[in-house]
């Protein structure tokens, strides 16, 4: 509100320059003081003349000036961070907040704005980024201060400024609690994003208690994955080491939690989640070639592309029947270890390939038994078959051929003829073929160029992949005990990495076979994975039934419940989503498998202390003249009574807070009225100058 009062001022115009009126006026006191000097009798008349007509000189004149004057202007913000809705400190914010702006608006020559401090990400609580904002459209001459409504938790506190609050004027802090609190925390020093599968890795915590001086025990419990809660001692403030086993590829998701302090303010930061990635370190195929051939290439540098994998390869380049007394020096460049690959270190390679390899008396029955066995205990096998397949030295006559998912037909075993490899139903789903570049799908063909020999079995088990026109089986994949085996009923994949008729993507689907037979996570055809990113749980569920049920369990971190629909994102793959803030593990299961997400807090900053207290910015509230106040609780709030203040006055007391009055206003009008016009002045002058004569003339 403005409002309009009058000012009257006496201002001087001289009629002449000022130098003149000094030497008039010296000559006038000479004059004078001659006179007194004297006893002249008109000598009083005289100096009265004189001083009418220097005062006459000046140009006196009387200005009144109308102002009207501005409202002061004021700062109300208002923390709404995340740490501010810890307990009732939003409500007692609220509160404190309206019944300022009440008691404002009954001011007329304020004005209070209200501005908000609103999440800032992983900056934490940006409060004077905010008020520097709010004050470039406040002038300086109208501000009265501020006033801050916070729980003391500022991330961005001005360093070294002691002596004055933001805009020159005084800072008030409002505190929604009733008085310095204690709080116990879990901070994670140092912690792993990855391990190696089969060793351990290391984390580095620290359990720490705030705003207390008591020495309370703490007692750590370390979850992984819905494995059986352990527990343990630590010492409050001292550093402790602990150490976890990968024993898996894929993610772990790990969950650190410490029992409360007593009378702490919450116990959202007692707890730290982690999620480790377990890799394999670099996994070792051992690759060997029963004989030279086009395709042996492919092979190679897919394999060799790979910097995670370790090859050993070998190519059998003579049979051992043929007998032409070449020395054996001369047959290879390395010889052949048959009992250190097969009998000694079979069990070190997670993957053996066989590439248009057969049985011809190299590799004795019990060194193919040793492979079978490796198989069955977690290793994998990948067999390319060509023509050898079928014929007497086939394989699937040795003890090899317990693990394969297919047996080879005897007579018209192989078949050479022109076919587009296609891929099945099943193999539609199935996330080794699952959408290969070029492949069919339904209502329209595969788009890749063709091969010219296939293998035909009698019988065959386990998931076929791919197929030929008349429903053939080309790729085969099964499970055998804890390993894997993939049989490809081909050898001439070699023309897609040609660009025959169009080629195709035999790299991509190699690379997925291998990794799908070392048990790599991202391509298990059954699985449910859960991932949180940006508040948002995110369910993947894969499974090569089309009639699977199409609902997940969702179990918050507090025990809570939800059911979440899923909705068919390509064949073979579901997803769904919803909400998911609170921090901690989540747990999600289909009825079959059981998968967890790790959910961090938004703004760790705003966790990594939840107090509320005045050590933060305290001491800049008092230096500017301005103090602290605590609020209370939201059932007996108690709000400070607002006041006006002078600039040089204290702007807080201990109910009251103050806002400047800066008195500033403009102009609205002037008027001008001479003190002696020339009308007066002149006849009064000539008066007294003849009082003055007659007198001396006596």
């Amino acid at each position: 509100m403005h409002l309009e009062h009058a000012i009257a001022a006496l201002r001087f115009d001289p009629l002449i320059p000022p130098w003149i009126l000094l030497v008039l006026g010296a000559f006038a006191g000479i004059v004078i003081g001659l006179a007194l000097w004297r006893r002249a009798s008109g000598s009083l008349v005289r100096f009265a003349a004189f001083a009418v007509l220097l005062f006459w000189l000046t140009g006196p004149r009387l200005v009144s000036e109308t102002r009207e004057t501005l409202p002061d202007i004021g700062l109300l913000v208002v923390d709404q961070t995340a740490s501010m809705l810890i307990g009732d400190r939003r409500q007692l914010a609220e509160a404190a907040r309206a019944t300022l702006m009440d008691r404002a608006g009954r001011m007329r020559d304020l004005e209070l704005r209200a501005i908000t401090v609103p999440e800032s990400g992983n900056a934490g609580t940006q409060l004077f980024s905010a008020i520097e904002r709010a004050l470039a459209d406040i002038p300086r001459s109208r501000f009265a201060g501020t006033i801050v409504i916070t729980d003391g938790q500022v991330h961005d506190s001005p360093a070294g400024e002691t002596t004055g609050g933001p805009g020159g004027a005084p800072l008030n802090v409002l505190i929604p609690a009733k008085g310095e609190e204690s709080d116990r925390r879990l901070r994670i020093i140092e912690a792993p994003s990855y391990g190696i599968v089969g060793k351990p890795v290391t984390m580095r915590i620290v359990v720490e208690d705030l705003g207390t001086t008591r020495k309370a025990p703490a007692v750590l419990t370390i979850r992984r994955d819905g494995e059986p809660p352990r527990s343990q001692s630590v010492v409050v403030g001292k550093e402790q080491t602990i150490t976890l086993p990968i024993n898996r590829a894929g993610p772990s998701i790990v969950e650190l939690s410490v029992n409360a302090l007593e009378g702490e303010v919450s116990p959202l930061n007692n707890r730290a989640v982690i999620e480790v990635n377990g890799v394999r370190d670099r996994l070792r195929v051992l690759l060997v070639s029963g004989e030279p051939h086009s395709g042996e290439r492919t092979w190679r540098r897919l394999l060799k592309a790979d910097p995670a994998v370790d090859l050993v390869h070998f190519t059998i380049l003579r049979p051992p029947e043929r007998d032409d007394q070449t020395p054996l020096s001369e047959l290879a460049l390395i010889a052949f270890p048959t009992r250190e690959l097969f009998q000694e270190k079979i069990g070190e390679f997670d993957l053996v390939i066989l590439d248009r390899f057969q049985n011809r008396g190299l590799l004795p029955p019990l060194y193919l038994a040793n492979i079978a066995k490796r198989v069955r205990d977690g290793g994998a096998l990948l067999m390319s078959a060509g023509p050898e397949f079928s014929g007497a030295t086939s394989l699937a006559s040795t003890p090899l051929g317990s693990i394969l998912p297919g047996k080879p037909m005897r007579l018209h075993g192989v078949i050479e003829e022109k076919f587009r490899p296609e891929v099945t139903d099943l193999g539609q789903r199935h996330p080794v073929t699952e959408g290969l570049a070029g492949g069919n799908t339904p209502g329209a063909p595969a788009t890749w160029g063709p091969w010219y020999r296939r293998i035909q079995l009698n019988e065959a088990h386990g998931d076929t992949l791919l197929r030929t026109a008349n429903d053939e089986p080309l790729l085969l994949l099964d499970r055998v005990g804890k390993g894997r085996v993939a049989l490809l009923l081909s050898d001439q994949i070699w023309l897609w990495s040609r660009g025959h008729e169009g080629g195709g993507p035999q790299a991509e689907l190699l690379r997925r076979i291998s990794h799908w037979l070392m048990q790599e996570p991202s391509l298990e055809e059954s699985a449910l994975t859960a991932h949180i990113k940006g508040g948002q749980l995110r369910i993947e569920r894969r499974a090569l039934d089309p009639n699977a049920v199409r609902v997940a369990r969702v179990i918050d971190p507090d025990g809570r419940t939800e059911t979440v629909p899923l909705r068919d994102m390509s064949p073979g793959k579901a997803v769904g989503e919803t909400v998911a803030t609170l921090p901690g593990v989540w747990q999600v299961t289909d009825g079959e498998h059981v998968a967890y997400a790790a959910s961090d807090t938004a703004n760790p900053m705003e966790i990594a202390d939840l107090r509320a207290t005045a050590t933060v910015i305290g001491s800049l509230a008092h230096s500017s003249g301005g103090g602290v106040h605590w609020l209370g609780t939201a059932a007996a709030p108690d709000i400070p009574d607002l006041r006006r203040t002078e600039a040089d006055h204290p702007a807080s007391g201990g109910s009251w807070i103050g806002l400047q009055r800066r008195h500033d206003h403009i102009v609205t009008g002037i008027a001008s009225v001479p003190l002696l016009p020339a009308w007066l002045s002149l006849p009064v002058i000539l008066g007294l100058l003849l009082i003055a004569w007659r007198r001396e003339g006596r």
